[in-house]
């Protein structure tokens, strides 16, 4: 089955290295980031696609950032 997760984090070095556990353990970039300014925050927020096969069966109880 293939796995979807959206990663989204201020836009500070957390967001990258969010992005970059989620690659190292075998997700891949789906689509383009996305960059969104908050203005009550007065800060970019950004956020990334990710997918991954794995085996099983998906349900809704399935723990995607365990994966």
């Amino acid at each position: 089955m293939r796995l979807y997760r959206l990663l989204t984090e201020d836009d500070t070095s957390a967001f990258c290295h969010k992005v970059s556990e989620a690659l190292s353990k075998g997700w891949e970039l789906y689509g383009d980031p996305t960059y969104a300014y908050d203005a009550n925050s007065e800060i970019m927020r950004c956020g990334q696609a990710v997918t991954k096969e794995v085996d099983g069966t998906y349900t809704p109880e399935t723990k995607l950032g365990a994966q």
